[in-house]
């Protein structure tokens, strides 16, 4: 094999075509989330001639002489129907600047899920308000759920200005409001831009009709809000997915680990721990796309090669030695809860955190957040459909997890009901691990269905 040098300079991607922006839209019903986002499809013709046919044909049947441009993301046949979202709709276009994948969310209490499954992988978040009503619950709720979910950039759209002849005092009062509330939960970094969906004010081309603002478009701020970090300022997380053994005459020796770097960078000759064992080796070799190089970062796929012989498998996590992550079977974590079915204190399930699976029992629910005023209800006993509360959970075997804080990837998890595998809940874990010990396990340590804690 090759080997490929690769510099310091290399690790930053240019943020201009090659870079991805993933981000979510949320709002109230009627705020016009579908709308804003037709719009931008439209205005930045990433719409093909079939499906603008469709949106118009669909419109003429609902009496509409304009094409409701809001039919471009509502694509399920009960949405167009019901003139409403009521699922989350993704979408890809691209302008000369950057590629995007947009998450169009439901706006309805009830599909608070909805929410969290389109903004769990956003890097922005557009908070819709309707300029005529300013920041009701439903907002609130959106702006609790991306500070919860550390979605690093809002933009709060104020939609409908021309319904408010774009008075620049209405803007201003709602944009106050809503920074003050968002800013109190943590969200780092919030955008205010005054818009018309319905008319494409401040959409994709500066409005003429509100020269009061000087900011950027919706399109501009997409197109140019910072996305690509350093993977250097991360630790290196590597989840096994596969070993390789060829076992071949002309590799008789090769024992590769692959998988995908969740965060940060590893290099030839890096220390690394494998958790949840705690063995310790030296990156001997690093390949990719059938060459090898010395240096790889997150999320490019590769295979790893270690010094020692150690038993590593799929699930494992490979980490650098000096920043390993926390090793634990009590796992504390902001959960929202996804299923129809509850999720109630002693229940059994599988955890799936990056490439590992594991069986675990929900040992306590301490408290059920209040979206409305974000109080915290005490010992409610289970999680119902759109909750979210804290839970404690315990594994059968440790797992290496970081604070969801510090990465979104490596500090996530899914429950699962291990019957049919339903996705039950989707978990957020918090920083009150307990360290693994030589005495893991309370007492009872297998139940009558062989479930080891």
């Amino acid at each position: 094999m090759s080997t490929t040098n690769t510099t310091r300079a290399d690790l930053t991607v240019d943020a201009g075509t090659t870079s991805l922006l993933r981000f979510a839209t949320a709002g109230s019903v009627d705020d016009g989330k579908s709308t804003l986002v037709g719009r931008l499809l439209h205005d930045s013709k990433s719409v093909l001639a079939d499906q603008l046919e469709a949106v118009e044909h669909a419109s003429r049947k609902r009496g509409q002489e304009a094409p409701d441009l809001a039919l471009l993301t509502d694509g399920l046949r009960a949405e167009r129907e019901q003139g409403i979202t009521i699922d989350v709709a993704y979408r890809y276009f691209a302008t000369p600047r950057r590629r995007f994948i947009l998450a169009d969310t439901p706006g309805h209490v009830q599909y608070t899920r909805n929410m969290v499954t389109g903004a769990s992988t956003a890097e922005l978040a557009v908070v819709l308000v309707d300029a005529r009503n300013g920041v009701v619950e439903q907002t609130r709720r959106h702006a609790a759920v991306a500070a919860l979910l550390r979605v690093p950039h809002v933009v709060l759209a104020v939609n409908k200005m021309d319904l408010v002849d774009y008075q620049e005092s209405v803007f201003a009062a709602i944009a106050e409001e809503f920074t003050a509330y968002a800013g109190s939960l943590g969200v780092p970094e919030i955008t205010a831009i005054p818009i018309s969906a319905l008319a494409g004010d401040n959409v994709v081309s500066p409005s003429a009709h509100m020269d009061w603002y000087g900011g950027p478009t919706v399109l501009e701020h997409l197109e140019t809000v910072p996305v690509v970090a350093d993977p250097s300022d991360d630790p290196a997380r590597f989840p096994v997915q596969y070993v390789i053994r060829p076992q071949t005459a002309e590799h008789p020796d090769y024992r590769g680990y692959a998988g995908q770097i969740a965060s940060g960078v590893l290099r030839v000759g890096d220390a690394v721990t494998v958790l949840p064992s705690g063995r310790t080796s030296t990156v001997e070799g690093i390949d990719t796309l059938g060459q090898s190089v010395d240096v790889a970062w997150a999320p490019q796929s590769v295979t790893l090669r270690l010094a020692d012989d150690i038993d590593v498998s799929r699930g494992d996590l490979i980490a650098p030695a000096a920043a390993a992550p926390s090793v634990t079977q009590d796992v504390e974590a902001t959960v929202c809860h996804v299923a129809d079915r509850p999720l109630a204190v002693g229940q059994r399930v599988l955890l799936k955190h990056t490439t590992r699976t594991v069986k675990a029992i929900v040992k306590e629910i301490p408290s059920r957040l209040t979206l409305d005023d974000l109080s915290q209800h005490p010992a409610p006993g289970e999680l119902v459909a759109n909750d979210i509360g804290r839970i404690v959970v315990r594994t059968a075997a440790p797992l290496a997890l970081d604070a969801y804080a510090d990465s979104r990837r490596t500090g996530s998890f899914l429950l699962i009901d291990p019957s049919d595998g339903t996705t039950l809940t989707a978990g957020m874990a918090g920083t009150a691990f307990t360290e693994a010990t030589a005495d893991p396990a309370p007492e009872g340590a297998t139940d009558d269905e062989g479930w080891d804690f």
